[in-house]
């Protein structure tokens, strides 16, 4: 069987959460964090020990490594592409490297911790091999996310579907900007909008997203997946635009999203960490864009906002 590819992160130790987030975005299996700043403390209040072992007391407590294991039917440098531009992105100093690992169950001991998990009021997300949920009345959302972002369990995607359930409903069309697994997208649908489009420059997340559409039973011309940038591939207008990324390309979003948006429609962002909230919200008044409501999760943004017309 081949190896896994084992990926470290090494970052400051005060970024160390941070970057641990941006790490569940590139994968929701195979993490773990190294942390050493409190490790008298929790050896105590833990382990109720006071004997440390010398390796460990040795550690630097300057940094902190966030270590992700990537299967060996991927392609490690996307990942390490994709998780290089988010931490730059948040401003977060760090080094990567990679190495091959064993191959020790890790491809199925992280589902074990993925499990049916409701979303809002509206909606039930089932990760495609977990049989036993009971949707309740929800809408339920069929996910296989591999290693597209986007499994419903983290603040920024669960932000965007909660602000997705105040606005998908008939007649309305909807635009997936970096769409990852195309969670949003296929929520969007589930919840009752006419038709979606969704768009990232990853094949991966092109795949994963076309796979989950049809896993729901959405498919073209209801449901369309491109690859390419927005301004490349993507025509007309929408009542929706759904944009879970960075806030550095949120910023860039800014200037032209005002074409794809109809009179009344709506942009949903998130991936914003709190920090960068003034840099967004001088993006959205500098090019006439309003926010109608805010949301914060686990140091996490999400913005409703509108055009001023």
């Amino acid at each position: 069987m081949s190896d896994w590819t084992e990926i470290r992160i090494t970052v400051r130790a005060e970024d160390v959460d941070r970057a641990g987030d941006i790490a569940h975005m590139a994968v929701p299996y195979g993490i773990y964090i190294e942390d050493y700043r409190d490790l008298e403390q929790e050896a105590r209040e833990i382990a109720h020990i006071d004997l440390i072992d010398e390796a460990l007391l040795a550690k630097d407590r300057t940094k902190g490594v966030v270590h992700i294991y990537i299967s060996p039917e991927e392609n490690p440098a996307e990942a390490v592409s994709f998780l290089a531009e988010r931490l730059t992105a948040a401003g977060i100093a760090h080094e990567i490297d990679r190495t091959a690992c064993k191959n020790e169950d890790w491809e199925n001991n992280w589902k074990q911790y993925f499990k049916p998990i409701p979303v809002g009021e509206r909606l039930l997300i089932r990760p495609l091999w977990e049989q036993d949920y009971e949707a309740d009345g929800r809408a339920v959302l069929h996910l296989e996310p591999g290693l597209a972002f986007g499994s419903g369990t983290h603040d920024t995607t669960r932000l965007c579907l909660e602000a997705l359930e105040t606005y998908a409903a008939p007649g309305k069309r909807m635009l997936d900007i970096g769409c990852g697994s195309g969670i949003l997208s296929v929520a969007g649908l589930l919840l009752g909008a006419d038709s979606a489009v969704a768009v990232d420059i990853d094949a991966l997340a092109v795949k994963t997203a076309r796979e989950n559409g049809e896993t729901n039973g959405f498919c073209a011309p209801r449901y369309t997946v491109l690859q390419g940038s927005l301004t490349d591939r993507v025509t007309g207008q929408f009542e929706i635009i759904a944009a879970n990324i960075v806030a550095d390309i949120i910023i860039k979003l800014c200037e032209n999203v005002r074409d794809y948006l109809v009179p009344g429609g709506v942009l949903l962002t998130s991936g914003i960490i709190l920090p960068r909230e003034a840099e967004v919200l001088a993006a959205f008044a500098a090019n006439g864009l309003t926010v109608v409501n805010r949301r914060e999760s686990g140091g996490w943004l999400c913005f409703e906002v509108q055009a001023i017309r």
